[in-house]
């Protein structure tokens, strides 16, 4: 039998801190205590040990939001499941929720299959899928119930932009949202006005307007806002749970504020590049600022202030990535029309060390609600707690030690995503991931991979979103 014994460990989660060693059998944990060796024979003769001494120890970063190996746009994105898992056990992420995307015209199940393929023996790390819907129609319905009951995926995506592609209109909202709520699942949205931004894309082309700053000016926080104003409004309709992904803005988020007036429950998730990159990223000269673009666009520096609030007061309950990167060779299908620049950029293994560089350490957020964002809450949200997300008896043993007085600088000279470029070139940090653990088994420890391909695991969910306070 394989176990692993932490001593010393300051363990950090989503309620409380505190000093304990931790012991693991196989993949979950089996004790937490002081000074196991002294109580626990079977904790003395541990197989492996770890002092964490001086380092704090948090449960496994769960990034509900990836877009791995993705196709858009004519290309694909540049991390598959392998790497892109992998960089994420690099920067403490030890599950993934990717996207298995309906094409228009086609089935449910047919994505998912072909997600599967994507991932199935290929994962580094745990996964999980979300399914987007593109095209409800009675054969899409009839499959909801077999996703959820039998295909272990509970959340439902719906893109209100990207139109003729991914669009869809409110109508099939409202029906997906009440077929849905029927096997206890949910529907999350992507909040922006196609039509608007649509229009707004056609007038700057037509006006010879190319360059890559035009994408910020083409989708107007207003364009959000009120997409995610009518998304709530449909939802509250029926009184269905919902979940809006990457909200970059104040305007949005005051949707959300005056929506909690109506006690309806929304859950928002951010991404870290929103809290803290800004639209002057897209005024560089030449092509540098189609790096950033993505959808939405990075916002005013207001708007990180107001999401960072937003995290605090518990308005905001998640910080993804959308991890979804490009080398910049792709980047350059847009190099006479913006609009033709593929959407995304690289983040899934800065996230953890950004968030607590950024965060706890600026006195943004507390290191609990550190946790909480980064594992907890997307584990609650999304059915797979107590199992991921927290440190406890019987949960998986996915476990960080991180030290948080090491500095370094972030770059792609060092980075493990299949990017080109990284998003934060140059950020010097403080806080950095040194071993990571997954299911017991260490799995990055000092900057060395020691597991690979195929080492993930699919991650089968319960209900989201019906009984999370």
């Amino acid at each position: 039998m394989k176990s692993l014994l932490i001593k010393n460990a300051h363990i950090v989660t989503a309620t409380d801190q505190y000093e304990a060693d931790i012991y693991v059998e196989n993949e979950t944990i089996h004790a937490i205590g002081k000074d196991l060796c002294a109580s626990s024979s079977a904790a003395k003769a541990a197989t492996q040990v770890i002092d964490a001494k001086g380092a704090y120890v948090f449960p496994g970063g769960i990034d509900a939001h990836t877009h791995m190996d993705l196709p858009f746009m004519g290309t694909s994105s540049s991390d598959d499941f392998e790497s892109g898992t992998l960089a994420g056990l690099h920067g403490g992420t030890t599950t993934i929720i990717d996207f298995a995307i309906q094409t228009q015209g086609s089935s449910l199940n047919a994505a998912l299959n072909q997600w599967h393929e994507k991932a199935d023996g290929k994962s580094v790390g745990d996964y999980a899928f979300h399914m987007a819907v593109t095209d409800f129609n009675p054969k899409t319905r009839a499959e909801i119930k077999e996703i959820v009951e039998k295909k272990g995926i509970s959340s439902f995506k719906v893109f209100m932009a990207y139109k003729g592609a991914l669009m869809v209109d409110d109508r099939q909202i409202v029906e997906l949202m009440e077929e849905v709520k029927k096997v206890g699942g949910m529907v999350i949205a992507h909040c922006e006005n196609g039509d608007v931004v649509d229009h707004l894309i056609a007038e700057n082309k037509a006006a010879g307007n190319t360059a890559p700053k035009y994408h910020v000016l083409s989708r107007p926080a207003v364009a959000e806002a009120e997409a995610s104003g009518r998304f709530m409004d449909i939802a509250h309709v029926g009184k269905h749970p919902l979940y809006i992904v990457h909200m970059t803005c104040a305007e949005a988020l005051d949707r959300v504020r005056e929506n909690a007036k109506r006690d309806q429950k929304v859950f928002v998730e951010t991404c870290v590049q929103y809290l803290v990159l800004d639209e002057s990223v897209y005024f560089q000269e030449g092509f540098e600022g189609s790096k950033y673009v993505m959808s939405p666009p990075l916002r005013k520096k207001k708007d990180q202030d107001a999401l960072w609030a937003g995290l605090k007061q518990g308005l905001v309950h998640t910080v993804a990535t959308d991890h979804c990167p490009f080398c910049m060779e792709q980047k350059k299908m847009g190099l006479n029309d913006f609009s033709k620049i593929p959407n995304g950029a690289p983040g899934v293994e800065h996230r953890m060390e950004l968030m607590f560089s950024e965060g706890v350490l600026k006195n943004r957020i507390s290191l609990q609600k550190f946790v909480d964002v980064t594992s907890t809450a997307p584990a609650r949200i999304f059915g797979l707690f107590p199992r991921k997300g927290t440190i406890a008896v019987g949960s998986d043993a996915d476990l960080v030690i991180f030290d948080p007085k090491e500095s370094h600088t972030l770059s792609v000279k060092s980075h493990h995503m299949k990017c080109d470029y990284s998003a934060y070139e140059g950020w010097k940090i403080t806080g950095r991931v040194k071993t990571t653990i997954l299911r017991g088994t260490v799995a990055v420890d000092q900057g060395k991979a020691l597991v690979g391909k195929g080492f993930g695991k699919y991650l089968s969910r319960a209900g989201s979103g019906q009984n999370v306070e």
